[in-house]
């Protein structure tokens, strides 16, 4: 299935499911921040290459708010997924888990893979035939 042709409401929707079977709270600023994030990178993989100069700027726009809190408040929420995520579906996307013994994931790779599995899920989904 082509993504251009998923609305960013059924997109959110998917982003929603995995971060928070990862663990990360959903009443916490970082939450939103990081699904806006994966969504961005969603629709343009090149922007998972820049997160610090073109995603979190962008981010921080949104939602009116600093680069600098959305860094953080991204941090602190992917920090509590990791400690209290569940372990398989973390290993499904990233292959390792804090049962690994490895350290978490960083801002960058967590968006980045995570932006990934979802364009390799949706590119697996058969077209339609007409």
């Amino acid at each position: 299935m082509e993504l251009s042709n998923i609305s960013d409401g059924i997109l959110e929707r998917y982003i929603t499911n995995i971060i928070t079977s990862l663990g990360v709270p959903d009443h916490w600023k970082g939450y939103y921040y990081l699904r806006y994030a994966i969504l961005l990178c969603v629709r343009d993989i090149t922007a998972a290459t820049n997160i610090s100069n073109l995603v979190y700027p962008t981010v921080a726009k949104q939602f009116q708010t600093s680069e600098l809190n959305v860094t953080r408040n991204i941090r602190s929420a992917i920090e509590a997924s990791w400690k209290r995520g569940d372990t398989v579906t973390f290993e499904k996307i990233f292959g390792y888990s804090i049962k690994s013994g490895r350290q978490r994931p960083s801002n960058s790779e967590y968006i980045a893979q995570i932006a990934d599995t979802i364009r390799l899920d949706i590119k697996s989904i058969p077209q339609p035939r007409l």
